[in-house]
């Protein structure tokens, strides 16, 4: 489907997929925004709960009503899907652990350690091949998460663990989800990974659960909207445009989380964590950039 929305959109198809990219990249760190202010009152463990379900109440009718209820709640591979679900509810939680207590473009740089797990662990799960250039950036990439985190320098803290640790979830539901490319509609494959995100924090709510007061099911709303809005305008960025176009412009995240951080929460990074930021940032551009190149060779190669 996505090719022919390729040739439909001519010329444009990359300026359109870029677009919707950006929008969706911009509006992500108001779904942590959200999160962020709910764990003053509520756990953290319910926080990521409400994201799924609220999510859900969202895209459930959607999905339902695009691909009947067999598609939707019957996809292929489960293990694999219940497997994504599991570690994307891994990373929601960890990351929101880490945003109670941290600042968010500080934790939101972590998360950009996902690129290099996949990039790193690709030979062996993917079995891909990864040239010296990528293992150097990813090298380089981990570095950066070092600056960030500093060890050593009276700076380790808990909530930076914890960031760097759902960016390894955030990396490894990454290549699941490589692995489950075209096995089935990719909005019907986000709405069991909601299902099963849901499923996978219930059991902690019988021991952390608070019941919200009215101020808080707005932002628990706004919280669900915004993940499923910005997913769905993922899903239809890369219907039209190809992975390495639009990796870079993954990065306005940092950008959105840093203008709200500080609007909202007097939050800013300092100095040290910009030096950290900008190596995650450059060492996953560089991947991108060798992963293009080496796609264009690969198209540009003779057929038998």
């Amino acid at each position: 489907m996505s090719e022919g929305v390729r040739r439909d959109l001519g010329e444009e198809g990359p300026l359109v997929a870029i677009s919707l990219m950006v929008i969706a990249m911009s509006v992500v760190p108001a779904m942590d925004a959200f999160a962020k202010l709910l764990s003053r009152d509520l756990p953290v463990e319910e926080v990521a709960w409400w994201r799924y379900v609220s999510g859900l109440c969202f895209i459930l009718p959607l999905a339902l009503w695009r691909y009947g209820v067999k598609t939707t709640l019957w996809p292929l591979q489960p293990r694999l899907q219940i497997l994504r679900g599991v570690l994307t509810a891994a990373s929601s939680l960890l990351f929101f652990a880490a945003i109670a207590e941290a600042p968010l473009a500080d934790s939101l740089a972590l998360i950009f350690l996902a690129p290099l797990v996949v990039t790193a662990a690709s030979p062996f799960v993917l079995g891909e091949k990864v040239g010296l250039h990528r293992w150097s950036a990813v090298v380089v990439g981990f570095f950066g998460a070092l600056i960030v985190i500093r060890p050593g320098f009276g700076n380790l803290d808990l909530p930076m663990l914890l960031a760097a640790a759902a960016g390894l979830c955030h990396g490894a539901f990454l290549l699941v989800t490589r692995k489950l490319s075209r096995s089935g509609p990719p909005l019907a494959t986000l709405c069991v990974t909601t299902i099963v995100g849901a499923l996978a924090l219930l059991p902690f709510q019988p021991f952390v659960w608070v019941m919200p007061d009215p101020q808080h099911w707005l932002l628990i709303a706004g919280m669900g909207f915004v993940s499923v809005l910005a997913h769905f305008l993922l899903i239809k960025a890369f219907e039209i445009g190809t992975a390495t176009l639009l990796a870079p412009f993954g990065y306005v995240e940092i950008i959105t989380a840093t203008i709200l951080g500080f609007a909202i929460f007097g939050d800013f990074p300092d100095r040290i964590t910009w030096i950290g930021i900008l190596v995650i940032v450059t060492s996953g551009l560089y991947i991108t950039f060798r992963e293009r190149l080496r796609s264009q060779a690969v198209s540009a190669r003779p057929r038998a």
